[in-house]
């Protein structure tokens, strides 16, 4: 999967997204926060999930991307330096747990959403340069936001 580092923490890794624009929906917000953010272009694949926060009240839209073009400069890596870098699901996992333990909980969703139907976990088998990314936003009535 595909992790950026952190605008406010440059040493860590995120889920790259952001949030919608008005008259945006979710899976468009989705495609234009990683290319953004991650500098990649790809075909929208499925939805691996919808996470309610309703402390923070909103919902998380969470997709997988499948990459079909990664720019050398992007707007992130230009305007404040962002990196992005590609991990083995276990990996980004472990990276992820310290500094955006809700960010390896997506990834933890995407293994158990692959498992095979005796019941044994397995790492999901993903087309080579899949991305996940998210998008986020918040909505008036019920807790609402994009992953």
């Amino acid at each position: 999967v595909l992790l950026v580092s952190s605008s406010r923490y440059p040493d860590q890794w995120i889920v790259p997204g952001g949030g919608m624009e008005p008259e945006e929906e979710p899976g468009g917000a989705a495609v234009r926060e990683v290319y953004e953010e991650a500098g990649v272009r790809g075909k929208l694949g499925r939805l691996l999930g919808i996470f309610e926060n309703q402390d923070r009240k909103h919902r998380t839209y969470v997709y997988v991307l499948t990459v079909t073009e990664i720019l050398e400069d992007w707007e992130d890596s230009v305007n404040i330096g962002r990196k992005r870098e590609w991990f083995k699901v276990e990996d980004a996992i472990k990276v992820l747990q310290c500094h955006k333990p809700v960010h390896a909980e997506y990834l933890e969703k995407l293994k158990l959403g692959c498992s095979p139907t005796n019941g044994n976990s397995t790492v999901p088998s993903l087309p080579e340069n899949s991305a996940l990314f998210v998008s986020t936003t918040q909505s008036p009535g019920l807790p609402s936001s994009v992953r």
